[in-house]
């Protein structure tokens, strides 16, 4: 890039900065630099720049200028002269738009960025960590998930003395021998090796050195029993993942009753029984706990009940059994109990009575039926309800008529009907309800037609038919509807095609459904996912769907239709499609 270009350049975003209105300076607030602070605590999901612009929006001058930067990039050889903040935008814009390659990547060296989101980015290599680690003290967060970068690559890292944020998900050519690079990153704060299998409890003792590490993910690392030992002097230590670790056993967690500031661990699916949790008891910040396929009783609760500040506990499939369930009443301060799958019927919910905090039960496949309900009425705060294949009826729902704060419960798989869903019609909060199930019907569906408030409909196997469909002309605010199974035709999803909210359409299954259908929802443009699987439709109703300009998922299995027709509308139409089947 020649001076008189960037000069130039430099000048034209002065007068984008002065023109603007939002501080400081005038720069939009998507340009500043809190992003690193804000990636340090989460899995880095997304990059930092967003061009999308609302319809009718005009860009900034400094929208069109990265837009344009990005559209001509081979032009460049380096962006050093540049402000840092613009380089950055620049970077990640290449990023979103997937243009940026080994070769461009060389215009950022020395470029003094904080924050490199590369996750499940194609072509990643140990060439591109050269440039990347020129960033220097300047460098706070970087994401290389995914990557084929080894341990040669991250040696790369480790003069970037002040980084904050490392995610290495998924990179499996990384070993014990690459964390020795990252050990001297005492400033890091968060960490990530989800799904590797190469670190071992011997590699673990790289991690001691890491003082200030408030955040550790080794989710799916088969290979760590026995590496919990080195995480003792980690004192700032907040949240542990180790979910699908099964090789962690009760004597790991005796190293964790020394972290006192621990408030969240993830454990599912480990060999931890009773005696492990027991370790646990000091922990009085620990908030959330994953115990999910571990090998448990009830006997765990009375652990459990030292732990003063605990919300969050997940019990799924641990093979509880009402046996010692009274002990449930002292988790007075639980907002989310996950008990799924377990052998616990309505002498168990007789003990969540005084959990009055509640906001989320999980009694999925439990031997749940009416009479236990009784047990929730009191559960004012409860914002979430999963009651799937349980032998609930509906009988047993005019027991949460009156939890005016329930906006989501799961009815699918029940023995609910048609007459029991008029006990739902008080539950004016309510804003998802999943109702799979064959003995919903039209009629159901008219039942519920004051709860106007619905965002998400599920009615999977439900009979809906035609004259159905003119019941959701209430449902002005649905954005995601499932109607599977039914007996519908082209004559009922004229009103559907009035749901201009929605997101999410399925309606598989429904074998009288033709080309009509794909013309009638043409008009849906919020549509991201849409499936009309095992209908009429063929190849010549492809040219409706044209105007759905945001749809990322198109399911139209057993249709009339070529994985080619599709990919043909793809490359000229619906550019934002990334999944589809037939494929």
């Amino acid at each position: 890039m020649s001076g008189v270009k960037l000069t130039a350049f430099i000048h034209f975003w002065k007068r984008a900065q002065d023109n603007e209105d939002s501080s400081p300076r005038g720069l939009s607030r998507r340009y500043s630099k809190s992003g690193s602070l804000k990636w340090s605590t989460t899995s880095f999901s997304h990059p930092l720049v967003e061009f999308h612009l609302q319809k009718g929006q005009c860009p900034s001058l400094l929208d069109l200028c990265i837009r344009k930067i990005t559209e001509d990039i081979d032009k460049y050889g380096t962006f050093f002269i540049l402000p840092r903040d613009i380089s950055q935008q620049i970077f990640n814009e290449l990023v979103y738009t997937q243009l940026l390659t080994v070769a461009s990547l060389e215009a950022f060296r020395d470029c003094a960025l904080q924050d490199i989101y590369l996750g499940e980015y194609a072509g990643v290599n140990d060439s591109w960590m050269d440039v990347i680690s020129s960033q220097g003290s300047s460098l706070l967060s970087v994401d290389l998930s995914s990557s084929d970068v080894t341990d040669y690559g991250l040696n790369y890292l480790k003069d970037c003395k002040n980084l904050l944020a490392l995610n290495l998900n998924h990179c499996d050519q990384i070993s014990d021998h690459g964390l020795e690079y990252i050990s001297g990153l005492s400033n890091l704060t968060s960490l990530s090796f989800r799904r590797n299998n190469e670190i071992s409890a011997q590699g673990m003792s790289a991690f001691s050195g890491l003082v200030n590490l408030v955040k550790l993910d080794l989710e799916r690392c088969p290979g760590i029993h026995g590496g919990l030992i080195h995480l003792q002097g980690l004192t700032k230590l907040e949240s542990l993942n180790m979910k699908w670790c099964n090789c962690i056993t009760d004597s790991d967690m005796k190293p964790l009753s020394e972290l006192t500031n621990l408030k969240g661990i993830e454990i599912s699916c480990s060999k931890v029984t009773d005696f492990g949790i027991s370790f646990l008891r000091g922990l009085q910040k620990l908030t959330l706990l994953n115990l999910e396929g571990c090998f448990i009783t009830a006997a765990c609760l009375e652990s459990l009940g030292d732990l003063p500040a605990l919300s969050n506990l997940n019990l799924n499939r641990c093979n509880l059994s009402d046996e010692g369930c009274e002990k449930f009443s002292k988790l007075r301060n639980l907002k989310v109990l996950n008990l799924g799958f377990n052998d616990i019927t309505d002498a168990c919910l007789v003990h969540l009575k005084g959990l009055i905090k509640l906001e989320s039960v999980n009694l999925d496949s439990c031997r749940i039926g009416d009479e236990g309900l009784v047990n929730l009425e009191g559960l004012q705060q409860l914002k979430c309800l999963e009651l799937s294949d349980t032998e609930v009826g509906s009988n047993g729902l005019r027991h949460l008529s009156g939890l005016s704060n329930l906006e989501k419960i799961n009815l699918s798989f029940t023995v609910v009907s048609d007459s029991g869903l008029r006990k739902l019609c008080s539950l004016s909060s309510l804003k998802s309800l999943n109702l799979d199930a064959r003995q919903i019907t039209d009629t159901g569906l008219a039942a519920l037609t004051s709860l106007t408030g619905l965002t998400d409909l599920d009615l999977f196997g439900a009979r809906i038919t035609d004259s159905g469909t003119n019941y959701l002309k209430n449902f002005k605010n649905l954005r995601s509807l499932e109607i599977c199974g039914g007996g519908l035709t082209d004559a009922g999803i004229k009103n559907i095609k009035e749901l201009s909210c929605l997101v999410c359409l399925n309606l598989s299954q429904n074998c009288n459904l033709t080309d009509k259908t794909l013309e009638l929802i043409s008009g849906l443009t919020e549509l991201i996912s849409l499936n009309v699987s095992n209908c009429r439709i063929t190849n010549a109703g492809l040219r409706h769907l044209k105007t759905l300009k945001k749809l990322r998922s198109l399911t139209l299995e057993s249709c009339k239709v070529t994985a080619n027709d599709i990919k043909k509308l793809q490359s000229t139409d619906l550019q934002n499609l990334v999944s589809f089947r037939p494929e």
